[in-house]
């Protein structure tokens, strides 16, 4: 969920100070999505044999891992020439929603979201949320809402994306039990072009991503549901149930989504995917990149030692991997070269990353 109207900003809290760090770091979650070639109507209802043929992912996880979500999530997905396809099975035992303007502020009512960082840089990523009367919301992000400046464009709307939601009970009916909802979604994969020509479909490749539950305690006002205050008038707050674990209450670190990797094998047929090891790398770097913000909090000012704020060298696979920092005039890069692929992983001070 955005935290557009509220934001905690997280900085990472470090206790000793080391010249050389083992790598450790809570791993995301992975998952295949195969190919298909039969024709995927999107309908809320998933009849397709293709779909009975692919596994539904791990239960949803509370955001920060915290404690057990009241009710299961999973997810489903597929891929062809034109569309990344995704399918939401959510238990609800009330099933309801009011906003049916689209690109209102969805998470206002219980939701599905999701989050696509397409070349894992951790910027220019797409966020999609979807209600149970089908109202959608997209959004494009410049950058984590961590860093300044106006990087959300609210109002941009996706160009041939399909959307369909099934209610498994009645909407609205606060008088009986429902069982859920799912949510059948298609997402062209022009979506994500750079440029007009790019052929950007992820062919045995993985993307980062992740997926999102919001879930509001409710109370019936005038026979209609909405969410539930406290004596203050105050709303509840909202719980925030995900595919793969964030560690904190805050969807927008995507260095911390979910790896889904595209296989060109067909649903039914199985592949393997193991997380790369440059990907590891980045983590490391990401782990510097919250110390350095939390030393620029501290002191309003970037440090020139690695050393001071964290580690200037790790091990990964028996390996010694050296970071070099370099300071600039308007903050600094941090890079090291890959062991295991020979490219320059560099993260800026911004937490984008740069691959040469």
């Amino acid at each position: 969920m955005k935290n557009i109207i509220k934001l905690t900003f997280v900085f990472s809290v470090f206790t000793s100070l080391i010249a050389c760090a083992q790598l450790k770091v809570d791993v995301p979650r992975t998952h295949i999505a195969y190919q298909v070639k039969e024709e995927i109507s999107i309908d809320g209802l998933a009849n397709e044999v293709t779909w009975q043929n692919v596994p539904w992912s791990e239960n949803f996880i509370d955001i920060e891992g915290v404690e057990k979500p009241t009710f299961k999530t999973n997810v489903k997905m597929l891929w062809d020439e034109n569309y990344y396809y995704i399918l939401a099975k959510i238990e609800e035992p009330h099933v309801w929603a009011n906003l049916k303007q689209r690109d209102t502020i969805i998470f206002y009512n219980n939701d599905f979201e999701i989050f696509i960082d397409p070349d894992g840089d951790s910027h220019n990523y797409f966020e999609i949320e979807v209600n149970a009367l089908n109202t959608v919301w997209e959004l494009f992000v410049a950058k984590p809402y961590r860093e300044s400046g106006e990087q959300v464009l609210n109002d941009w709307n996706i160009t041939g994306l399909k959307t369909a939601v099934h209610v498994d009970g009645t909407l609205n009916n606060p008088n009986d039990t429902d069982k859920g909802w799912t949510v059948e979604i298609a997402i062209p994969w022009k979506t994500f072009r750079k440029t007009y020509f790019e052929n950007n479909v992820p062919r045995d490749k993985f993307w980062r991503v992740n997926f999102s539950r919001v879930n509001w305690d409710y109370d019936l006002v005038n026979g209609k549901y909405d969410r539930k205050k406290g004596e203050n008038e105050k709303y509840f707050p909202e719980y925030n149930w995900v595919w793969s674990s964030m560690g904190v209450i805050n969807m927008h670190e995507p260095e911390k989504w979910g790896y889904v990797y595209f296989s060109t094998k067909k649903a039914g047929e199985k592949d393997t995917f193991s997380i790369p090891d440059d990907e590891k790398i980045k983590w490391k770097l990401f782990e510097l990149y919250r110390n350095q913000k939390a030393y620029y909090h501290k002191n309003n000012k970037f440090s020139t030692s690695l050393s001071e704020v964290g580690f200037s060298s790790f091990t990964s696979k028996s390996k010694m991997i050296k970071l070099i920092l370099e300071n600039h005039s308007t903050g600094y890069n941090i890079s090291t070269k890959s062991p295991f692929t020979g490219k320059t992983i560099i993260i800026k001070e911004d937490g984008k990353i740069i691959i040469k």
